[in-house]
């Protein structure tokens, strides 16, 4: 869920502990300032009154300065926050119940302390799977942790390890190659572990920003935007959906030399394989540079390589970089636009409708993902629900086996030939609500954006589009949309767009317009015509209920003019205010729209949505 929604939700008080760190960083002129005093100059009060969505603007320009004030968390030893944050930023835990929480906390908990005497029984067995060198990399990290570690101790100071000391072992774990599950191994085999109370380790968490606990909803919110800098800080390159989509196209081979070299059962199922390697914490650049290759290979066949891996399995077309870290630099830097996009690829009804068909086709998927996720709830198949995780369709279909979606496509006449995954999103597409979802856009003939969100479509027909769309819109509003009347009334010179007919003579004219350039700005011209439809209906003994003029958006002068006008009842609606009051009307208890709301100048979206919920 995007900062700002959670922001939305949240009381003062709960938002206070977030707001007193920015605030401090903001003290203390971070590198964006300049754009930072900006947005605050329109604010009197500072921080704590500029809107939501500005908090979220202002946290994004001090990234950078938050990412630094959590690695100095990281020096306070006990404060667990390896485990912690290890926690929170798995896909699907960005909300949780403190009940759910505790659990998955107490779970963890339990594994490593598991995990260290497993550990501790494998080092110290002289025929175990573990390799001489590799017993020796964990000794050494060892050593050198336990002396950073217990020198204070010797010089009668309280244990710590110092923000220099914290450098090295980390830079000596990259250098011996150890995953993050074997670092933190190594670390809770020397340092302390105990639970603690869930209410501190929450108090903790929202006291250094990371999350925020809404105490009436018992819930904790990790915001999208969180969860990118808990993972840099981790030094997790990527999500895990998108690591667990790069290994599904390895070969098992490949696979099984990744889980010889950091002690992973190879004999279990890939996808169990594929599972415990995304666990181990292995890093994603180093799997990349080095590990997904048979021995001996050149530096030339890498490149080519990995250059094939993603063209061919993730669609993308020429990798950018010369050498093999851009090129896994551009790898990491896609998968993290995908993931800040908001676009879902095909339409939320869509969406809907493959969730329904793969509960129907895969029985076990609802279990299967509640499971993968760590999501709390009983029924997890709803699209809203989903996005609200940042769970997508692609990565639900990531996770089902080779064979099952053989099935699935089968069982729902999907094209079969080509790559399957791409094949059943194309099904799904949807493309009437994707268009709707998308109307804004086509209002403003924006074709680059519209060809992103997999529309395609010709420039010349995107006026005709939007007067198809705003005809669906108001259909689905309950009006009636009378093609046959205004056919009848049009004459050559006079094309009215849109009729409503609401009966007893009375209508409602909609003119629809598409502009490329910001702000509607002509009035004369579009008051000519609507002038000319106002006469056509006028002598045909029609009375006109009102004239609606729907376009992306109006210039200032425009809504003067039209304020000026003595001649028309003339009302100005946005395609994003009609869209908006589309949502509402959806969730409302109205057959109808009652149209006697299209009573201002522009009409006012939250005015609407208000009456249509009350």
């Amino acid at each position: 869920m995007k900062l700002e929604k959670i922001l939305d939700k949240l009381g003062s008080l709960e938002k206070n502990s977030f707001i007193k760190i920015i605030d401090n960083i903001i003290s203390k002129n971070p590198k964006n300032s300049k754009a930072i005093e900006k947005i605050l100059s329109s604010s009197d009060k500072g921080l704590k009154s500029v809107d939501n969505l500005n908090v979220s603007n202002i946290f994004s320009l001090i990234a950078d300065e938050f990412t630094e004030h959590l690695l100095c968390e990281f020096q306070e030893v006990n404060s667990q926050l390896d485990i912690l944050i290890d926690i929170i930023i798995r896909d699907g835990n960005c909300i949780m119940k403190q009940d759910w929480f505790s659990r998955l906390y107490d779970t963890e908990i339990k594994n490593l302390k598991g995990k260290i005497k497993t550990l501790k029984t494998e080092l110290d067995n002289d025929k175990s799977e573990l390799s001489e060198s590799r017993k020796r990399d964990y000794r050494i990290y060892k050593a050198c942790l336990s002396t950073a570690y217990i020198n204070d101790i010797s010089n009668n100071r309280e244990p710590k390890i110092t923000a220099d000391e914290l450098s090295i072992i980390l830079t000596l774990s990259k250098e011996l190659g150890l995953s993050q599950e074997d670092v933190k191994l190594i670390n809770y085999s020397i340092l302390p572990i105990k639970k603690f109370d869930i209410q501190d380790v929450i108090n903790n968490l929202k006291n250094i920003g990371v999350v925020f606990f809404s105490k009436k909803e018992n819930t904790i919110y990790v915001a999208d935007e969180m969860v990118r800098i808990l993972r840099k800080v981790r030094k997790k390159d990527v999500a895990e959906k998108f690591y667990r989509r790069t290994l599904k196209l390895l070969r098992e081979p490949i696979i099984n030399q990744i889980a010889k070299e950091h002690n992973i059962d190879r004999k279990a199922t890939l996808s169990k394989k594929i599972e415990d390697i995304i666990k181990e914490g292995i890093s994603f650049v180093d799997l990349l540079d080095s590990e997904i290759y048979k021995s001996g290979i050149t530096l030339t066949e890498k490149k080519k390589t990995l250059n094939e891996l993603c063209e061919k399995g993730l669609n993308i077309q020429n990798l950018k970089g010369s050498t093999l870290t851009d090129k896994i630099n551009s790898l990491i830097e896609h998968f993290e636009n995908v993931e800040k996009d908001e676009k879902v690829g095909i339409s939320i009804d869509g969406f809907d409708k493959m969730l329904s068909e793969l509960n129907n086709s895969l029985p076990k998927i609802n279990k299967e993902l509640k499971t993968q996720f760590e999501l709390q709830e009983e029924y997890v198949l709803n699209a809203g629900f989903l996005l609200d995780y940042n769970i997508k369709p692609r990565d639900i279909l990531d996770l089902i086996t080779k064979s099952d979606l053989s099935k699935f496509i089968k069982d729902n006449g999907i094209k079969q030939r080509g790559d399957d995954i791409l094949n059943i999103l194309e099904h799904y597409k949807d493309v009437e609500n994707l268009y709707l979802e998308n109307y804004e856009n086509v209002g403003y003939r924006n074709l680059n954006l519209l060809k992103e969100n997999g529309i395609s479509v010709k420039e010349s027909e995107l006026g005709l589009k939007f007067e198809e769309l705003t005809k669906v819109i108001f259909k689905s509003l309950g009006f009636n949309v009378d093609d046959k009347f205004k056919n009848q009334l049009n004459t050559q010179k006079d094309m009215m767009d849109i009729l409503l007919n609401l009966g007893n003579n009375e209508i409602i004219i909609v003119e629809c317009k598409t502009i490329k350039e910001k702000g509607y700005n002509k009035f004369s011209t579009v008051s000519r015509q609507l002038k000319s439809y106002q006469n056509v209906a006028l002598k045909n003994n029609l009375r006109i209920v009102k004239i609606l003029l729907v376009a992306p958006e109006f210039s200032d002068d425009f809504i003067y003019d039209c304020e000026m006008d003595t001649e028309m009842n003339l009302s100005l609606l946005t395609a994003s205010t009609l869209s908006k009051i589309f949502a509402a009307f959806k969730l409302s208890n109205y057959q109808e729209f009652p149209h006697v709301l299209f009573r201002d100048i522009v009409i006012n979206e939250e005015r609407i949505i208000k009456a249509l919920t009350k």
